[in-house]
């Protein structure tokens, strides 16, 4: 068969079988005329070529393979230099993929220090019109303000569910067993961080962006929740427990963080959610448990960095008798 048809059936190019025997890898016979002319080992020596290739083995480390195939093995690894050259293909291989490793982590501990020593010291990139997504102690200005869907209407005079979720101390906490009076359990969708990308949209979202906003508004008036009648305050999202204390950690937030990552209150409860990339998350409220029932939900809310001062002002406008 001519060069055309072998590259057809062995799916390379002519250019490929070319160097191939360039190489010495193939050898077709000539003709009287002088034309090449392959056979059906050529076909089969090329494929194995294409194969190995496939998994890596450059072509110019293919002869061990060939020479075995040629000596009438039925496979082209049936003999020692075969193995002995998966053996050295596989050594270079865990050489490069230790080496990507240990570049990924320098990589990651670079944008990590990088994104959270920006994060502690307030410093961002020049304004270019467009918001900072890392500045999540800052609101935009033109924040979507969430509507009342009515999707809460129903939660005052529940009472609180049997369901137990772990919190950031590494305690187990019972909904319907939070203690007498008052406890704020604000429920919000994801806090953003800084070496981390928020979902694409997410400003557009009514009422998604502002969670680090509202966790630091109710750190910082937390004694004055406590001192209006709070028994305490716990955040909640379906973040896991770890990401959840990197906020409570880096925000130095005074209250522990509740996980539900699958979204069992919601589900006990009917709280509305919404899906982004992929997520399914607790659209923002917040729960004034009372002796085990939800006394009052605030629902929707906006601004969040302003939250718990509208929390506060309720708990003294309705002081317990």
């Amino acid at each position: 068969m001519k060069i055309g048809e072998l590259a057809r059936r062995a799916g390379v190019t002519i250019k490929a079988v070319r160097y191939y025997e360039s190489l010495g890898l193939i050898t077709p016979r000539r003709l009287a005329n002088g034309y090449r002319d392959y056979d059906e080992d050529d076909v089969r020596m090329v494929r194995e070529i294409r194969a190995l290739g496939s998994l890596g083995i450059p072509v110019e480390r293919t002869r061990p393979f060939l020479e075995c195939l040629a000596s009438g093995q039925q496979h082209a690894d049936d003999c020692p230099a075969s193995l002995a050259g998966y053996r050295e293909a596989i050594d270079e291989l865990t050489e490069r993929i230790e080496a990507m490793t240990s570049r990924r982590a320098t990589l990651i501990r670079h944008l990590r220090q990088a994104a959270y020593r920006s994060s502690s010291n307030g410093s961002q990139a020049p304004d270019d019109g467009e918001h900072i997504m890392s500045d999540f102690h800052r609101l935009p200005a033109d924040l979507p303000v969430p509507e009342d869907d009515g999707a809460a209407d129903h939660l005052p005079g529940l009472k609180a569910p049997d369901l137990e979720l772990a919190d950031t101390t590494g305690e187990m906490v019972r909904i319907d067993a939070l203690g007498s009076g008052r406890t704020i359990v604000y429920i919000y969708p994801l806090t953003g961080r800084p070496d981390a990308d928020l979902p694409d949209g997410w400003d557009a979202i009514p009422g998604a962006r502002g969670c680090t906003t509202e966790a630091c508004d109710f750190r910082d008036h937390h004694q004055e929740l406590l001192a209006a009648g709070a028994r305490g305050v716990f955040g909640l999202s379906s973040q896991d427990t770890a990401y959840q204390r990197e906020v409570v950690e880096r925000l130095r937030l005074p209250f522990p963080m509740l996980s539900d990552p699958r979204l069992n209150l919601a589900a006990a409860l009917g709280l509305p959610t919404f899906d982004v990339d992929g997520m399914t998350l607790f659209k923002r409220l917040t729960l004034v448990i009372r002796d085990g029932v939800i006394e009052h939900v605030f629902y929707p809310i906006f601004p969040p960095n302003e939250h718990a001062q509208q929390v506060l002002a309720w708990l003294r406008d309705n002081p317990v008798a």
